[in-house]
Formats: C-alpha cells, sequence, structure tokens
C-alpha cells in the first residue's frame, strides 16, 4: 500500500507538471500512476484530499523543517541576520532542485481554480510557520520585515519561472549556480545592513 500510495503522490506532480490543472483528475493520475482509480479514492478520499496529500509532502513545497537544515536548534541560535539569509539560501536551493514545481507555479499563473486554491493555502500556512520558526521576534517589532520578506519569496519565485523560457534576467545568468550565487549573495548582505543593525540596537 505504501508504495502504491507513493507512484500516486509522485503521478500527481507529473500530470499537473505535463497537463496543467485544467486536465487534473484522478482518472489522469490514475493512468499516470498505473494503478485503479479506485486506489485512489481508498487511499485518499478524491482529488481535493489528494493534492492537500501532495501538497503536504514535501514534493511540492519543502517543508519549513527541511529549510531549517539538519541542526535546527544550531540553526535557531544564530543572530536573526543570518537565520534570515540562510533560510532564504535554502528556500532557492529547495525550489531550483524540484523543476515540477516551477512548472506547475508557472501553470497556476495561467489558470486558477478549487485545485490551484488548494495549493496556494498550503503556501498560505506554510509562509505563517516558517515566520514563527525564523524570527516571531522581529516579525512581531519590524512592521517593515513581512513585505519585504514577501517580496523576497515572490522575486525567487518569479525568476525560477522566468527562467524557463529565459536565461538573463537583470544582467544575472539564472542558469547557472553562479547566477543563483550573486543572488544569495545580494539576500545576505540585505540581511546584514536591515536586520544586523536591528539585533545591535
Amino acid at each position: 500500500r505504501e508504495a502504491t500510495a507513493e507512484r500516486i503522490l509522485a503521478a500527481v506532480g507529473e500530470v499537473l507538471a505535463r497537463d496543467g490543472f485544467v486536465k487534473l483528475g484522478v482518472n489522469a493520475i490514475a493512468r499516470q500512476a498505473g494503478v485503479d482509480k479506485v486506489l485512489i479514492y481508498r487511499y485518499f478520499g478524491g482529488l481535493d484530499e489528494l493534492l492537500r496529500a501532495w501538497g503536504d509532502s514535501g514534493r511540492f513545497w519543502p517543508r519549513v523543517q527541511e529549510l531549517l537544515g539538519n541542526d535546527p536548534q544550531a540553526f535557531l541560535a544564530m543572530p536573526v541576520e543570518e537565520r534570515f539569509a540562510l533560510f532564504f539560501e535554502r528556500f532557492i536551493d529547495a525550489l531550483r532542485a524540484r523543476p515540477l514545481t516551477i512548472e506547475i507555479m508557472a501553470a497556476e499563473v495561467a489558470e486558477r481554480n478549487e485545485l490551484t486554491a488548494i495549493l496556494e493555502a498550503e503556501r498560505e500556512q506554510w509562509g505563517e510557520e516558517a515566520a514563527r520558526t525564523l524570527a516571531a521576534r522581529e516579525w512581531a517589532t519590524l512592521p517593515w520585515l513581512p513585505g519585504v520578506t514577501m517580496l523576497l519569496v515572490a522575486g525567487v519565485q518569479y525568476l525560477l519561472v522566468r527562467s524557463r523560457k529565459i536565461r538573463v534576467f537583470g544582467g544575472i545568468d539564472l542558469h547557472t549556480d553562479a547566477g543563483w550565487e550573486q543572488l544569495k549573495a545580494s539576500v545576505r548582505e540585505m540581511s546584514r545592513r536591515l536586520l544586523g543593525s536591528h539585533t545591535a540596537s
């Protein structure tokens, strides 16, 4: 059962990336997974529940715990500016390692329905958890920090979606590790200047 459920979850991402949300359905997922559609209802309850399970599995979006790394306590003990920068470095790496996610994000721009809303809700919950974990005290005392964080999260997603069709954006090669390292260095410097001064005060 576990292996079959894993095949079904993997098939969700494959169908989404290939066909988008309009053609996502139990029959298409069952064909992709090579299983009887009855098993999808038996294991997951239906399409909405399956999509929620897929969104929560870490296949689509990196879990907060993944971004904290192997030693969450050591991560959380860092000064806030270091936590912030490292979190974004790992966020960039995690999304770059999920090409299916990038394809699905591109599809979301063109189509919005009850299925895309499920994944949107998953990401909103992720954002709340990330904020609590990453900088709960600073979130409450620095009113500009949530907006800056949102712009960075959105910017990373936009650049990754754009990189599907273009190579260079703003003079930075989005198809190379060096280009993304340049962007990470910019986030580190911004974190140091904005949050380091806050810590010092």
